[in-house]
């Protein structure tokens, strides 16, 4: 169960961006996008760590479960599509209760909200969740693993951050999970 819950995890994050080299391009609205790179080295985008981007003790609140643990998931880089991801799977009792998982994409010039078109774009039955100033997509796949996905810059560098779990999750209890990632990044 953990090594399919992490592997579904990368497989969502690294999926965002594998159609050829860029994300697929959605048409542009007229409002500038809200993310602006945030003030940080280089360094910071690299140094993404989802278990400290997500505590075990928020998931716990959110999933109203006592005693999560986190424990750090395998690397996942995508050569193809420069994606460098890496994950954190919370843990009851040595049982998979869902994933966090940061994607980077070093040396790419995508948009934020072009990232979450093509999430959309690519998973059928896809909705947007609102909240997010560039966008969000929840969405329930065929492995029965639902997942909340965002994206925004770091330090100039697109990053992808989503949480997998259970389909029984909302996208109403995933969002907070997603939104303090992105806000400690």
């Amino acid at each position: 169960m953990r090594t399919l819950a992490v592997v579904l995890v990368a497989f969502a994050a690294l999926t965002a961006c594998s159609s050829g080299d860029e994300p697929s391009k959605a048409p542009s609205s007229s409002k500038p996008s809200s993310s602006a790179p945030k003030p940080s080295s280089t360094a910071a985008a690299a140094s993404l760590d989802p278990c400290k981007l997500l505590p075990a003790a928020a998931v716990s609140k959110a999933l109203f479960l006592d005693n999560l643990q986190a424990v750090a998931g395998p690397v996942q880089d995508n050569a193809a599509n420069g994606g460098k991801a890496r994950s954190c799977e919370y843990q009851l009792n040595g049982k998979a209760a869902g994933a966090l998982a940061v994607t980077r994409y070093e040396g790419r010039q995508a948009k934020p909200a072009d990232m979450v078109a093509s999430i959309k774009k690519a998973k059928a039955g896809a909705q947007d969740v609102a909240g997010f100033p560039d966008g969000a997509v929840f969405y329930v796949d065929e492995q029965k693993t639902a997942t909340l996905a965002s994206a925004e810059l770091v330090s100039g560098t697109p990053v992808l951050v989503n949480y997998t779990g259970p389909a029984k999750m909302t996208a109403e209890q995933m969002a907070p999970l997603v939104k303090t990632a992105l806000d400690a990044s």
